[in-house]
């Protein structure tokens, strides 16, 4: 104990107790609750003294059409979401990196990065205007081209679109910033070599500037998958509506509709298990393909 308070980073563990304490109360302890996707939950009895259900949960959730139809939808946006993020921003990166008027560079780059700052709960509020039958959209579009106004957030077929869209509008500043950090690491002398050879920009872009980055975009690639099964509570929460369940419900806002507003914890519980046992795989799977291919390891 002496040793321990005699220690220079003694101050640097006191610091970092609350979040310690915050950490077990929040994330360790709840764990026990993964237990009601075995149990049939009598509030009065508590989840110990519920009576076990074994995997009758899972069975019914198997042969539930809803939880395909989820588990669909949250693919195809997280996918769509992971490819966007992915190409969009490495296209962005290049295109500021050939810039040589700084203060334009300067300013593109604030404005892509600022809505990554906000929250979705506002950017909603926003693009439900924008996006309603009297909004700037519509109002465009039928002055312009004579079109009927589109309830867009009531669409089946553009709630998607919509929801990678306004994703990608929202955090592509922030992956730009990334590949940026990465073009300033490349030796400029492979370029003036380029450039002696007579290779065009975007030659020097295709021979130079994208395999300089093709390390950091591997890495950036396999990390992202650990993410597929979460398409994004909080936008896609804030955004979708009775209407657009059939495209737009996905496994995180079926789990909170279903288990707490509908008090199904029991199965909530089962499908968010199911959710986190995959993501964890994911997880798994994506370090080993990082350290593989980028030679990227925590520990």
């Amino acid at each position: 104990m002496t040793k321990l308070f005699k220690n220079d980073q003694f101050h640097y563990h006191i610091m970092l107790l609350p979040i310690f304490v915050l950490f077990i109360l929040f994330h360790v302890l709840p764990i026990y609750g993964i237990l009601l996707a075995f149990k049939h939950f009598i509030p009065t009895k508590g989840i110990v003294g519920s009576p076990w259900a074994g995997l009758e949960h899972y069975e019914f959730l198997m042969q539930n059409p809803e939880i395909w139809r989820v588990l669909r939808n949250t693919l195809l946006i997280s996918v769509g979401k992971l490819i966007t993020l992915l190409i969009l921003p490495i296209v962005l990166a290049l295109m500021l990196n050939e810039l040589r008027v700084k203060w334009f560079k300067r300013s593109v780059q604030t404005i892509t990065y600022l809505p990554h700052f906000l929250s979705w709960v506002i950017l909603a509020g926003i693009f439900r205007d924008i996006l309603s039958t009297h909004g700037i959209i519509n109002h465009l579009l039928e002055s312009i081209f004579g079109l009927k106004p589109i309830m867009y957030l009531g669409s089946n077929f553009w709630f998607r679109p919509i929801i990678i869209i306004s994703n990608m509008w929202k955090e592509m500043g922030f992956s730009t910033i990334i590949y940026l950090a990465a073009l300033t690491s490349i030796n400029p002398a492979l370029y003036e070599a380029a450039e002696i050879d007579g290779a065009t920009r975007f030659q020097r872009i295709w021979h130079v500037s994208i395999p300089g980055i093709a390390m950091v975009i591997a890495l950036l690639a396999t990390l992202s998958l650990n993410g597929i099964l979460y398409a994004g509570f909080d936008q896609i929460y804030n955004l979708y509506n009775v209407i657009v369940y059939d495209t737009g419900d996905v496994i995180e806002t079926w789990v909170f509709r279903n288990g707490l507003v509908g008090a199904q914890y029991e199965m909530g519980t089962a499908v968010g298990l199911v959710n986190s046992v995959m993501g964890l795989s994911l997880i798994a799977l994506t370090y080993t393909l990082a350290y593989r291919f980028a030679n990227y390891r925590i520990f």
